[in-house]
């Protein structure tokens, strides 16, 4: 059985990540990668022994590519998709899926309609901790769910967001510490608890000189009567943690830098302190490849078998949708129910900064 060929499309910090991964994948091979820049081009294609390209759509020609991997800046990503499904080829693309949900709207249409497999990167579901608390939720451990709260305490310098021009953008970046880090928190916390009903929320930009949110607090609803908080930080010198709490009427759950640190069940289980995986947090918890493989092999698996995937275009456009109707609460003072009609508020010029 021949292998299943990728290619990725970006050369930045995380397509390492994705290469790293498609290289311990036995039936996976990656075969190019394409960046406007010919020096990153071929020095990551040296390094990982493929072919390069600085033209997306001639890379895209080739017939032995079966799955692009887009790790560009965010707002490039639905336009890329698009026309990598127009060109017959599965799409593996980083969070955030776009930054509006017309695009990613438009990117679920184009994948459907040329029956081909969407998946939106949110590797930390794979993580086994995250994993064991999805099922702990699911067999109702905790009893009767009232609160679920996520807590992104990390610290980004200045040098952070200069270091590429897209960096802290409305147009590329989509955002600030919502949809660039605390995305993948908002994710779990939507997928252990279901749909947000109604969000009522304060963004503001601190300490950098950016045009997004360094700083966010939301007051969540969902949709099954929990109550829930986000806090997001990139302020938090030198980095503290992420953590998210679930509160039942049978115990608690404690999760932290992706692991399971609390689980205190009445009369039954009770876990607690901190494992070994507890760091400082100081960027982020570690982005190794094992959980993005994880997910590859979910997409191969898809591929070879006609079998869903764990996060698809429809799964992957939860979190953008929270996070966009956050922005909206924030810039409009008033509370934002959910599903939002459209988002096309951010490009009509309301989007002047939070303070």
């Amino acid at each position: 059985m021949e292998k299943i060929r990728f290619a990725i499309a970006g050369c930045g910090a995380i397509a390492d990540t994705h290469a790293l991964a498609i290289s311990h994948i036995e039936d996976a091979k990656l075969v190019a990668v394409s960046s406007r820049s010919v020096g990153r081009a071929k020095e990551f294609a040296a390094k990982y022994g493929c072919d390069f390209y600085t033209d997306f759509s001639k890379m895209l020609k080739r017939p032995d590519i079966d799955v692009i991997n887009i790790c560009t800046p965010s707002g490039l990503h639905a336009d890329m998709a698009v026309e990598a499904a127009r060109s017959g080829k599965h799409v593996i693309v980083e969070k955030p899926m776009d930054v509006t949900l017309e695009k990613a709207d438009e990117m679920i249409k184009t994948f459907e309609k040329n029956k081909l497999k969407l998946c939106v990167v949110f590797q930390r579901r794979y993580e086994k901790d995250m994993l064991t608390a999805k099922r702990i939720v699911n067999e109702g451990k905790l009893g009767n769910i009232c609160f679920g709260g996520c807590y992104i305490k990390w610290y980004r310098s200045q040098q952070y967001y200069d270091s590429a021009d897209w960096r802290g953008t409305w147009k590329l970046d989509g955002g600030g510490v919502l949809m660039n880090q605390a995305i993948h928190y908002i994710d779990l916390l939507q997928h252990f608890l279901g749909p947000v009903q109604e969000v009522f929320a304060n963004c503001g930009t601190f300490n950098h000189k950016i045009e997004v949110e360094d700083l966010a607090v939301a007051n969540l609803k969902f949709a099954n009567g929990v109550f829930g908080i986000i806090e997001a930080t990139t302020n938090a010198y030198p980095g503290l943690m992420s953590r998210i709490d679930i509160y039942g009427s049978n115990g608690t759950m404690v999760i932290e830098n992706d692991a399971i640190t609390g689980l205190h069940i009445i009369g039954g289980e009770d876990i607690a302190g901190k494992t070994e995986k507890q760091g400082t947090g100081a960027n982020s918890p570690a982005v190794l490849f094992e959980n993005h493989k994880r997910q590859f092999e979910e997409m191969v698996e898809a591929i070879r078998t006609g079998s869903d995937i764990g996060v698809d275009g429809k799964e992957g456009r939860k979190s953008l949708e929270i996070i966009l109707a956050i922005y909206k609460s924030s810039l409009s003072g008033k509370p934002v129910k959910l599903p939002l009609p459209d988002s096309l508020f951010l490009n009509e010029g309301i989007r002047n900064g939070f303070n």
